[in-house]
């Protein structure tokens, strides 16, 4: 079963005024409007790096014809194996489009994530020739 929650006529012009009177420290209604807008700002990054992801995942899509999952999965691939935050990925991957290198531990994360996922598709376990297999370690 579906439902729907629509919010009171007018929730979306509230505002959250503090006294100039009382300092921040103070005043619980204070404490409120910093904690909203942090949680604002936060919010905005967050909007603002997902659009840059979905842009990055539209090219792998293309260039890597695969569907939407498995193209984020490998720019979540490349963003480990770099240490990199997703959208910083994502941004130096859309960046190439304007003529911007990736940096090259960017270049062999992203060749290592095409390996594994040209590898997914055609069903072979097999890691890439630049993995050590598990039959070297024994």
């Amino acid at each position: 079963m579906h439902r729907t929650a629509m919010p009171p006529k007018g929730w979306w012009n509230l505002r959250a005024e503090a006294s100039a009177e009382d300092p921040v420290g103070r005043d619980p209604a204070g404490q409120d409007v910093v904690a909203l807008r942090a949680e604002i700002d936060q919010l905005r990054r967050a909007l603002a790096g997902r659009a840059v992801v979905d842009q990055a995942c539209g090219m792998v899509m293309v260039l890597a014809p695969c569907r939407r999952e498995p193209a984020r999965n490998l720019l979540v691939d490349v963003a480990r194996q770099c240490n990199t935050k997703l959208p910083d990925v994502a941004a130096a991957l859309v960046a190439t489009w304007e003529g911007e290198p990736l940096s090259r531990l960017m270049q062999r994360g992203l060749r290592r994530a095409l390996r594994r996922l040209y590898s997914e598709d055609r069903g072979c376990d097999s890691p890439p020739a630049d993995e050590p297999s598990a039959r070297g370690r024994s």
